[in-house]
């Protein structure tokens, strides 16, 4: 297939090679063209513009999005809309938050152009082992692109789940709760790190890959963690963001009345992460403090 694509950072930029190198031609486009000119350099058509992207694809078009979820993709859905025809196809392939989704399909298909979700799971490791595609939207818009999500795909690793919104709905989800497996296995070794133990915690990653009822792909990087930094990761500051999912997944769930309480916990937690000094542990000292004489340490 001959598809646009926009957006070649670190992902964006795997997902292009991965399907140049199955056979697909595909035309890109880089806000930077610093980086439109790297990933020409491994076989994709150039683009500058979104009018020059446009104009090289053949009818019915169909352009991938691979841009930050919020704003940038907004805009960038905009701008496309602006130069392409009934019949053609956006696919967004961010992290977007659903009701957006469904809000963009039905203002697209009112213009007649079709709007394809596809949430998408591989982070840096894809070009190598495929993406984990979730792809939301009706059967006439995705049905044709299936060649595209194939390839991007191991086997086995592409699925229709359902209308417009509902790819990025399961990997919502997908991503919570990668945070709460995240969240148990960063307490089991920072446990193991304390004890009295002189434990090789890049050893028992590994030892744990082995047949272990735990073992999983996260466990495996944990190993590669310990490996690189050593087992007191002394380089890396314990400051986690989020890009969203998890607070999402969290409002989903109450929203719906269903209790989630390892997705939020986890959620908050990567929240007190980001604080110095937490002003509410100084308020637990201080009334520890004061009801039973316990001593507080002072800065």
């Amino acid at each position: 297939m001959r598809i646009g694509f926009i957006g070649l950072g670190r992902m964006g930029a795997n997902m292009v090679r991965r399907l140049i190198r199955d056979g697909h031609e595909i035309v890109v486009y880089n806000r930077t063209p610093e980086k439109t000119t790297e990933i020409a350099g491994e076989g994709a058509t150039p683009s500058f513009s979104i009018q020059e992207l446009v104009s090289k694809l053949e009818k019915p078009r169909a352009v991938w999005v691979m841009v930050p979820a919020g704003d940038a993709t907004e805009a960038q859905i905009h701008e496309l809309m602006a130069h392409l025809e009934p019949g053609d196809t956006i696919i967004d392939g961010g992290n977007t938050n659903f009701h957006d989704d469904v809000r963009r399909q039905a203002m697209l298909k009112e213009k007649g152009l079709h709007y394809v979700d596809a949430g998408t799971s591989g982070g840096i490791w894809g070009l190598e082992l495929g993406y984990c595609l979730m792809v939301g939207g009706e059967g006439d818009a995705v049905t044709p692109l299936e060649p595209i999500f194939k390839s991007l795909a191991p086997e086995g690793g592409y699925l229709h789940v359902g209308g417009p919104g509902a790819g990025h709905y399961v990997k919502m989800v997908h991503n919570g709760i990668e945070y709460g497996l995240m969240q148990a296995y960063a307490e089991g070794f920072e446990i193991m790190h304390a004890s009295d133990y002189d434990l090789d915690l890049a050893g028992i990653s590994e030892l744990w890959m082995q047949g272990s009822v735990v073992r999983s792909w996260l466990l495996e990087l944990a190993g590669r963690a310990f490996r690189a930094n050593g087992p007191d990761l002394d380089q890396i500051k314990g400051f986690v963001e989020d890009s969203g999912e998890g607070r999402w997944t969290v409002q989903e769930a109450i929203d719906h009345d269903v209790p989630a309480p390892v997705i939020t916990l986890s959620l908050l937690t990567r929240f007190r992460s980001r604080q110095d000094d937490s002003y509410g542990a100084k308020v637990l000292a201080a009334l520890r403090n004061e009801f039973g004489g316990h001593a507080v340490k002072t800065e």
